[in-house]
C-alpha cells in the first residue's frame, strides 16, 4: 500500500474558535486502536464535547466521539473513551504550567491525518465572555458588508 501524502482533515471544532480566544496551538499524536483508525479514515468523528487535560505528566483527550466502525465485531472500541496524546515532555510541562496559572484550558481544534498518521491540533485557550462573542460576530458582519459593497461598486464601475 502506498504511503499517504499531505494532510486530510477528519473533524474540526468550529465552536472552539467562537467560544475561546486561542493562545498557542500544538500538534499531538493520538494513541488509537485499529477500529478507531478505520472509522477516522471514513471521515467520521466529532470534537464538539471534547476536551484535553494533563494528568500525572501525561496528556489525555477525553469525550471525543469516534463512532464504532461499521464492519467491526467484538473488537470495536467504545465511542467516547479517554485517549492518550503524544507530546514531548517539555511541551507537556509548558502546557501544564500555563494551565495552572488559571483562566486557561486545553481545547482540541481538529483531528487530521498528516502523512498517514492520526494527529490532533490542541490549543491553550481562554474562555470568551458573551460580549466578546457578540463583538466578534459584529466585526465579521461589518467586514462581510464592506466586501459586498466594494464588489458591487467594482461591478458597477466596469
Amino acid at each position: 500500500m502506498p504511503k499517504e501524502k499531505g494532510q486530510k482533515v477528519v473533524a474540526t471544532n468550529r465552536k472552539a474558535r467562537h467560544d475561546y480566544t486561542i493562545e498557542d496551538t500544538y500538534e499531538a499524536g493520538l494513541v488509537l486502536t485499529g477500529t478507531e483508525v478505520k472509522s477516522l479514515r471514513e471521515g467520521r468523528a466529532s470534537l464538539v464535547d471534547g476536551y484535553a487535560f494533563i494528568d500525572a505528566g501525561e496528556a489525555w483527550l477525553d469525550a471525543v466521539y469516534i463512532p464504532e466502525w461499521g464492519s467491526g465485531s467484538w473488537t470495536n472500541h467504545s465511542t467516547r473513551r479517554k485517549r492518550k496524546l503524544l507530546l514531548h515532555k517539555e511541551q507537556i510541562v509548558k502546557i501544564s504550567n500555563r494551565i495552572k496559572d488559571g483562566g486557561y484550558t486545553l481545547v482540541p481544534l481538529q483531528i487530521y491525518f498528516n502523512e498517514g498518521r492520526a494527529k490532533v491540533e490542541i490549543a491553550i485557550a481562554k474562555g470568551k465572555r458573551d460580549y466578546d462573542k457578540r463583538q466578534a460576530l459584529r466585526e465579521r458582519q461589518d467586514n462581510r458588508e464592506a466586501q459586498r459593497a466594494m464588489s458591487t461598486r467594482r461591478h458597477l464601475g466596469e
